[in-house]
């Protein structure tokens, strides 16, 4: 019999990495879970985790149209959903210069647009019972930056830029909004998820070639560990005043209060300019 405190999960992306971990997780604390997969194999692995409460759901979350008959299907066989994990996406490296714009759609298709599409699909829902929270798992990078990444940052933004308005949107109604933003967790994003635009121009290599070597180097030797970022997730989902934004790892911790520190010092150094815009008297 369920107790109050289950919930029914819907995580993106539960093949491997951070998904994976999420969804083991929530499995493990007695929650319901419909894990949404690309290939049917890796459906049958994570229905094979729990005959009763893990719920396959092989979706291209790219492919908006399939989205609310995938989210129907879940709901259908484990009940409304309380809390959205939009996890799946993918990093892209490469110079701007020489990246494709269709490399930037595919960025935000899978990172931004999926999402959002799968918030519009669990909303209806959530709003009639005045519960539900939606995490949007965004990065570090959605609030630093990094040379090579700026697809991967950009999209990032503006999923975080999406969340807090989300959140501010719909609070009134019951329903938490929450970016959670990791570091570098041992995860394949670095290595096979990684999509890398090939190098043309030599002016960038004093840039590019020490940052792609080191990211290959660093991949499965990240400092953070997927099954504690899942864990955090739990507890998130546990609050009754969760944050709008949860940053997971020391590494991100430093580098996001070494951009803040940087905002608060250029806003100063130029805050005459800035002052200066307005009508006289």
């Amino acid at each position: 019999m369920t107790t109050p405190q289950t919930k029914t999960f819907f995580i993106t992306g539960v093949s491997s990495g951070l998904g994976r971990a999420f969804a083991e997780a929530a499995l493990a604390a007695g929650h319901r879970v419909a894990g949404t997969v690309r290939r049917a194999e890796d459906g049958a692995q994570f229905a094979a985790l729990d005959g009763e409460r893990a719920f396959p759901v092989t979706l291209d979350v790219t492919d908006y149209a399939a989205i609310p008959a995938a989210v129907a299907a879940a709901e259908a066989a484990l009940g409304p959903i309380d809390v959205l994990v939009n996890n799946a996406g993918y990093g892209h490296e490469g110079v701007l210069e020489e990246s494709s714009l269709e490399e930037l759609e595919r960025q935000f298709a899978a990172n931004v647009y999926g999402p959002v599409a799968l918030i519009q699909a669990v909303l209806p829902s959530m709003r009639a019972r005045r519960s539900g929270h939606v995490v949007n798992v965004t990065s570090m990078g959605g609030f630093i930056t990094m040379p090579g990444i700026s697809f991967y940052c950009g999209s990032k933004f503006a999923l975080e830029g999406i969340s807090e308005a989300l959140g501010k949107e719909v609070a009134a109604l019951g329903i938490h909004v929450t970016a959670l933003a990791p570091g570098q967790f041992r995860t394949d994003w670095a290595g096979r998820s990684m999509q890398r635009t090939p190098r043309t121009i030599g002016d960038y290599d004093a840039v590019m070639d020490p940052l792609r070597a080191a990211r290959k180097e660093k991949s499965g030797n990240q400092p953070n560990d997927p099954a504690k970022a899942a864990a955090a997730l739990l507890e998130l989902v546990a609050s009754d005043n969760p944050p709008a934004r949860l940053l997971l790892g020391e590494d991100a911790l430093a580098l996001v209060e070494q951009k803040l520190d940087a905002v608060r010092e250029e806003i100063a150094a130029w805050e005459d300019v800035t002052r200066s815009t307005g009508y006289a008297g």
